[in-house]
């Protein structure tokens, strides 16, 4: 079975991450199949909306060369196909949906280090329209430590500075790289909701980049939305990792009260392993139509569009 009608978004791929290492590559047309997310692709999949991440890989310098370099190949090379609308405010979200076959692309910058602790670069990356932001990647910078760097520390002085003013300009923050205390530090810091992009539940896949039970239900107290991501290892223990082991996540977050604050983030074009039958946009309508088999029609609906379209207009600037 499958539902018409029913418009993707994901909220988190890493394809100007590709595009910088290798600008050759093309995101209209990628004849090459180097690219997992490509604009016949989010056209096959019936997308509406999907966030590019900008991520500066760790053998690149950590200054705000490549960020910029990023952002540059996002407006040359996705925002020169017609299709795509640049998203930067709850307006540019309401009138995405009026736009039958538009594909609305969102900036978010995942990892500050390149910032190195100056927030005027933090609002340079505003006005070139990044409306998401992760403090850190895996590791520890100047902000806060990142989920694998082992003393688990939390935000900094200049970490909680970052915070408040991501929350002035209205810049979403993004938790899915944080270490547990950072993570706790955050939401204590924040006075507006949290994403997590691209996580899923800790006690079904003892990943640490997953989320703890606690973690969940306090992102989701605060009003805040997760993107069930699709990356093998976070999925699953076993390999390979299945469309239904997926399922067990949204279920998961659906039994905490999540069903109207989940979304997808898939982290396509970040990953080299893939879940079986789930390795690129073009096959997302697997998944649709497991979700069917357990979900009513218009809750499926809002796990894949309505939870994370609502929630830009309400928390994107005006």
């Amino acid at each position: 079975m499958v539902l018409g009608n029913v418009r993707k978004v994901d909220f988190h791929c890493d394809v100007l991450s590709k595009l910088l290492e290798d600008p050759t590559l093309s995101f209209i047309q990628d004849d090459q199949r180097k690219l997992d997310v490509t604009l016949p692709r989010l056209k096959q999949a019936e997308s509406v909306f999907q966030t590019f991440a900008v991520y500066v890989p760790e053998r690149t310098d950590k200054t705000m060369v490549p960020i910029l370099q990023s952002i540059d190949l996002f407006y040359r090379k996705v925002l020169s196909a017609p299709e795509m609308t640049f998203i930067r405010t709850a307006g540019d979200v309401k009138a995405l949906q009026r736009k039958p076959g538009a594909i609305g692309a969102m900036l978010s910058l995942e990892g500050a280090d390149g910032l190195q602790g100056d927030l005027a670069m933090l609002r340079i990356l505003f006005a070139l329209g990044v409306r998401a932001a992760g403090l850190t990647w895996n590791h520890a910078n100047w902000g806060a430590d990142g989920v694998l760097e082992h003393r688990g520390g939390g935000l900094t002085k200049k970490g909680r500075a970052f915070v408040e003013e991501c929350n002035r300009l209205g810049i979403l923050l993004d938790v899915s790289h944080l270490s547990d205390r950072a993570f706790w530090d955050m939401l204590q810091a924040t006075v507006k909701p949290v994403i997590a992009s691209h996580s899923n539940s800790r006690s079904l896949c003892p990943h640490p980049r997953n989320l703890t039970d606690e973690q969940i239900k306090a992102l989701l107290a605060a009003g805040g939305l997760i993107g069930v991501t699709f990356v093998p290892q976070f999925v699953s223990s076993r390999v390979p990792a299945e469309i239904a082991d997926v399922l067990r996540h949204v279920e998961r977050i659906c039994e905490f009260g999540g069903e109207r604050q989940l979304m997808f983030g898939s982290d396509f074009d970040g990953i080299d392993r893939y879940v079986n039958d789930l390795t690129h946009p073009g096959e997302v309508h697997r998944l649709l139509d497991a979700l069917l088999a357990k979900y009513p029609e218009a809750l499926v609906k809002s796990f894949f569009e309505e939870n994370a379209l609502s929630f830009l207009s309400m928390h994107l600037p005006r």
